[in-house]
């Protein structure tokens, strides 16, 4: 079978080792820290200019992480009143390589041929004051993140982004590079829709596996304390 070891998900940070640094490559101030609140390690990723720092995988731009998973997982949170930027490059059936780029810095949806750029609205913690602003000026708080922006899970549909936007064939993610400024905990590829706050009795009961939809695996979920929901605590984003 093709690619079974990336099966039914693959860990990336864990796979690569990026805590050992050879087969990642980082720029400037980037920290690995442990979080109390999620009980674990996290990648810092600091700096004044966006691109000034970043973690990079693989460590050269002439390697290939060649993952086939049709999802992207990043587990992430922005840095307060900071803007960051993450690129992906990605392979299409055709061989072209497109640049799929998010960040709080852009204004506007841009494309080319070659480039997709998403502009990210960072969420404020339910009931917090940057989300009663948010709702009574109707509008997303753009730019800087927010005081309490969230641990994010973001998903990214490489399949459909690519046909939708571009009219090509996904085949395979090349390359990450996380620049600054951002928290993240972990990264993650699959074709699986991964839906958090969904315990495995529940899947069994609905079914899920059959609409290709499953729990957090346990090393990509949030923790969450007993008697808390997990969307009042984090945000979950498709694209």
């Amino acid at each position: 079978v093709p690619a079974a070891w990336q099966r039914p998900y693959l860990n990336i940070f864990k796979h690569f080792r990026v805590e050992e640094w050879k087969h990642s490559a980082m720029e400037g101030d980037v920290a690995a820290l442990t979080d109390a609140r999620l009980k674990g390690t996290v990648y810092r990723i600091r700096d004044s200019f966006p691109t000034g720092s970043y973690l990079q995988l693989p460590r050269t731009e002439t390697q290939s992480l060649g993952l086939v998973g049709r999802y992207l997982y990043l587990l992430f949170k922005p840095v307060p009143y900071k803007r960051f930027v993450v690129h992906l490059d990605v392979a299409t059936e055709e061989n072209q390589v497109v640049r799929i780029s998010f960040s709080n810095r852009f204004k506007e949806f841009k494309f080319t041929p070659n480039s997709l750029q998403f502009p990210f609205v960072c969420g404020a913690a339910e009931g917090s004051v940057g989300d009663r602003i948010a709702r009574t000026s109707k509008r997303d708080l753009m730019g800087a993140a927010p005081a309490d922006v969230r641990w994010t899970c973001l998903v990214l549909d490489l399949h459909s982004i690519l046909s939708f936007y571009l009219n090509r064939r996904y085949n395979h993610l090349k390359s990450i590079k996380l620049c600054s400024n951002l928290l993240v905990k972990n990264l993650c590829t699959s074709d699986l829709v991964f839906v958090p706050g969904v315990t495995f009795s529940k899947a069994r009961q609905a079914d899920l596996a059959s609409q290709g939809v499953a729990p957090m695996p346990r090393e990509m979920s949030f923790p969450v304390p007993k008697g808390e929901k997990w969307h009042n605590l984090y945000d979950y984003i498709r694209y």
